[in-house]
């Protein structure tokens, strides 16, 4: 059962992420956006794998640390910001700027996707105490 939970919660944040790509990539070819589609399926990319592991993991640690997973969650939040530094900054800012198409590259699918991992584990931790 906890399989399937996870499996589907997974598949909500790639139908939502897929979603949310779609619009992107058409206001950025309406707008003519120095931003490419190998950039901005990346930034999608890296953030639905991101989301998808912090709900796996905060799924995976439901009976050891129930009363912490919160915090957990606030750690993988941070870490998923630092992989943003780590893995798209230094592209985006190549030319020594940060332009506000980079930055909403970033921080759009960041954001989409915080927000529905907020979303699903705000469920499933309220069906844990529940569960009591």
């Amino acid at each position: 059962m906890i399989f399937n939970k996870l499996l589907e919660s997974c598949l909500v944040v790639i139908l939502v992420a897929a979603v949310s790509f779609a619009v992107h990539y058409v206001i950025n070819f309406f707008l003519e956006s120095v931003v490419t589609l190998n950039q901005l399926l990346y930034s999608y990319s890296i953030n639905m794998l991101l989301a998808c592991g912090v709900i796996s993991i905060i799924f995976l640690l439901k009976k050891k640390l129930k009363d912490q997973l919160g915090f957990v969650f606030m750690l993988a939040s941070m870490l998923k910001f630092v992989f943003f530094f780590i893995l798209l900054y230094p592209e985006y800012n190549a030319d020594g700027l940060l332009s506000r198409m980079e930055f909403l590259t970033f921080f759009i699918p960041y954001a989409i996707c915080l927000i529905t991992e907020s979303v699903i584990l705000s469920k499933f931790l309220n069906s844990l105490d529940n569960y009591k």
